[in-house]
């Protein structure tokens, strides 16, 4: 009326109380979180995500989802994430500035960091950690392992407890792992360090030096087996242990 009095012309705007809701403490940012989570989730599986328990996956405001993809449980996205179509992502996965790959799977319990792009069809399994790291098409690591500053060729396999040492007190290192190579548990790549398409680490190596193509590298001692030994060790140290009372 004011405005009309004063020859001014005025309009009224509809919209959803959520998008004008005022925020002055943290108690009220966490229920206007709370709201926008619960549309974002809803639009989700609009658009033809999975979701199994809604309610305990969180989004960021630029996660992008496809269709097909299939969300478990008690899974958080940062900032930068998308998932193409017809990925899996486990329970108790935390992704961030991460993309993945068409018909990938991450998790349960895999922490994707910025920098990651999971391919086609690639693997991260259980208590993996990935950082600024590309795995090929096909390619796997699928137990308790850090893959960070790398390249992983399509169809390569990562064996559990593999790390990539890429950090060495002052600056990052990079390591190139060529297609089809196969990386034995509990190998350590020392970065910089470039293991060649086909090659093959045994379990427990330390790798220090690149590996050519279609190679086998061994780095640990031979086995070596005394007869008895145990068995004397245990007699001698019984003894003693009574000795001393």
């Amino acid at each position: 009326m004011l405005a009309a009095a004063d020859g001014r012309t005025s309009a009224v705007i509809e919209t959803d109380a959520a998008e004008v809701s005022g925020v002055n403490s943290r108690a009220e940012l966490a229920e206007v979180e709370a709201i926008w989570q619960m549309q974002r989730r809803a639009r989700a599986m609009a658009e033809g995500a999975t979701l199994i328990a809604p309610e305990t996956v969180w989004f960021a405001h630029d996660t992008e989802v496809g269709r097909d993809v299939t969300i478990e449980p008690n899974v958080v996205f940062g900032p930068g994430v998308a998932v193409a179509d017809g990925a899996t992502i486990h329970a108790f996965s935390h992704l961030e500035g991460a993309e993945v790959g068409r018909s990938a799977e991450i998790g349960p319990y895999a922490r994707l960091r910025p920098g990651t792009v999971i391919g086609e069809r690639a693997k991260v399994g259980n208590f993996v950690e990935t950082k600024k790291a590309v795995l090929g098409k096909g390619a796997k690591a699928n137990h308790l392992t850090y893959l960070g500053d790398a390249t992983v060729g399509a169809g390569a396999n990562i064996g559990a407890g593999t790390i990539t040492c890429n950090y060495d007190g002052f600056f990052k290192y990079r390591t190139e792992i060529g297609e089809g190579a196969f990386i034995g548990s509990n190998s350590a790549l020392v970065a910089p360090v470039n293991i060649g398409a086909g090659a093959i680490t045994g379990a427990g190596a330390v790798i220090t030096r690149d590996v050519e193509a279609d190679a086998l590298a061994l780095v640990r001692p031979e086995q070596i087996a005394k007869p008895g030994w145990a068995k004397r060790f245990r007699e001698r140290m019984a003894a003693r242990k009574k000795e001393r009372g």
